[in-house]
């Protein structure tokens, strides 16, 4: 298998991720939560601007500590014009089963998109697996669009122009699929103020019983190897499920029909060294089959997750990218 170039820093940082996912991860399909707890970084919410962001938490359902961080951007734009902000709802990655929307790199991330979008940012703290399997994750998700919906946004510090007309679903890896999800619900709901015009699918998380050939090739590639994402799938579908369930092969012999759905435009993250790349092109190829707008955006270079790198050359471009994608449907609506 040939292997991507990457700095130190990156390969360290995969190799320390790995060590711990593998670790926490047990054979009997449970999570050491409190080791886990103990390792994660977390990044706090702030109320004071930290480089031209502010940050709280907000609960939409405290019976099930349904949360989630709120990003707005504070600096001015030259010229002192006060423009319609976007609002975006991010669905962050794990397998469903790991990470939180206060881990910290979550945090960086999601500042970073707040200050180059610019945006205002929902990242949404879901419930995890196995302690709360599927459809647990996707009722977290659709309940918090409810919930900006029906709920006043001064209410709870939105700053004043934020534009719920334009609202982006996005997520990475496990927060892409559920993001994906989320959109079927949302296109076939009624949402009066809430309007979900466009989507950042970044190296959705899918999969199915069949082998693809990415997945062969690429078998022990860091963070998302065959038997990581097996593993994952197992404690996340109910009991005798298999991997063709319509919430892993999203464009299998299960699939959802949703030709006659208002789905959003969606953009399709791909990179060249990540295992579910054929499966990340085939969801592509399907939305187009569906009739949906959708494109396609590919990374020769990228691993699983290479957008949180800064360090990476593709993450600044994929930044780039995704704004003008973000623009574009904006001037659309």
């Amino acid at each position: 298998m040939a292997s991507p170039v990457l700095p130190w820093k990156t390969k360290i940082v995969l190799k320390i991720l790995s060590v711990v996912t593998d670790t926490v991860c047990r054979p009997n399909g449970t999570v050491y939560r409190r080791l886990l707890n103990f390792l994660e970084i977390k990044a706090a919410a702030n109320g004071k601007p930290v480089r031209g962001v502010k940050t709280s938490d907000v609960t939409v359902d405290a019976t099930r500590k349904l949360w989630f961080r709120l990003f707005t951007p504070t600096e001015i734009p030259k010229g002192g014009e006060v423009i319609p902000l976007p609002v975006i709802i991010f669905f962050h990655g794990g397998g469903f089963s790991l990470l939180t929307a206060d881990s910290q790199g979550y945090d960086k991330v999601c500042r970073q998109f707040a200050v180059k979008f610019p945006a205002v940012i929902v990242s949404v703290n879901y419930r995890l697996t196995p302690e709360h399997r599927f459809p647990s994750q996707y009722e977290d998700g659709f309940d918090t669009l409810k919930f900006l919906n029906e709920t006043e946004f001064d209410t709870f510090g939105f700053p004043a122009n934020a534009d719920p007309s334009k609202c982006f679903l996005a997520g990475d890896s496990a927060g892409a699929n559920l993001a994906h999800h989320v959109a079927i619900r949302a296109g076939e709901a009624d949402f009066k103020r809430v309007k979900v015009i466009g989507q950042i699918s970044i190296q959705p998380f899918f999969g199915g019983e069949d082998r693809t050939e990415s997945e062969i090739r690429l078998s022990t590639a860091p963070l998302v190897s065959l038997s990581r994402t097996d593993w994952m799938w197992k404690i996340f579908l109910p009991e005798g499920e298999n991997r063709d369930h319509e919430a892993v092969n999203v464009s299998g012999p299960r699939a959802i029909d949703i030709s006659k759905v208002n789905y959003p435009a969606t953009m399709v993250v791909v990179g060249g060294f990540d295992p579910l790349q054929d499966r990340q092109r085939e969801f592509y190829r399907w939305l187009k089959r569906s009739g949906k707008e959708v494109k396609l955006v590919e990374y020769p270079n990228g691993i699983h997750a290479f957008y949180i790198f800064p360090e990476l050359p593709e993450s600044s471009q994929f930044m780039t990218v995704a704004r003008d994608f973000i623009h574009e449907q904006c001037d659309k609506a």
